[in-house]
């Protein structure tokens, strides 16, 4: 499998979002350099990243969609709590010396690229709506700083 490349239909329209699943595209191609090398540190270091930096912007994407009062919330974390499973296997083989790289990194991506062009992509417009919502209501800043601004110009 080739270095995986960042296409335009990947991107939800959040900036924060889509930066941070641009960064998981990054660490899956280090995977893929890492695999080359054959150093089974390296590899291991790689995907511990790609592990604890994916299920932090799992919780970081769960807080925005309640936040937002999306919906199908539950049923979309519950997505991401089986994927979670399901890539700690695959920890689990690399640990007992188990080659999975490729195996990994070929499921990652195709799992990654299909979940933001579906469930990410549908909780995108209630998820802007709800932050561009929150930025006009705080566009002034707190009430504190509103104050201190109209005594102290």
């Amino acid at each position: 499998m080739a270095l995986l490349v960042w296409q335009d239909d990947l991107n939800i329209g959040i900036d924060v979002i889509d930066h941070q699943h641009m960064r998981i595209v990054e660490m899956l191609n280090h995977l893929h350099v890492a695999q080359k090398s054959l150093e089974r540190l390296a590899v291991a270091e790689v995907i511990d990243e790609l592990v604890d930096y994916t299920m932090s912007h799992f919780a970081f994407e769960e807080e925005l969609m309640e936040e937002a009062g999306y919906p199908f919330c539950a049923a979309h974390k519950r997505v991401h709590e089986i994927f979670g499973k399901r890539v700690g296997e695959y920890r689990l083989r690399f640990q007992a010396g188990e080659d999975i790289t490729e195996e990994l990194r070929t499921m990652l991506s195709r799992w990654l690229f299909n979940h933001i062009r579906g469930d990410d992509k549908a909780y995108a417009p209630q998820v802007k709506q709800h932050l561009n919502q929150f930025a006009r209501d705080h566009q002034q800043g707190s009430w504190l700083g509103r104050t201190l601004k109209r005594f102290f110009r």
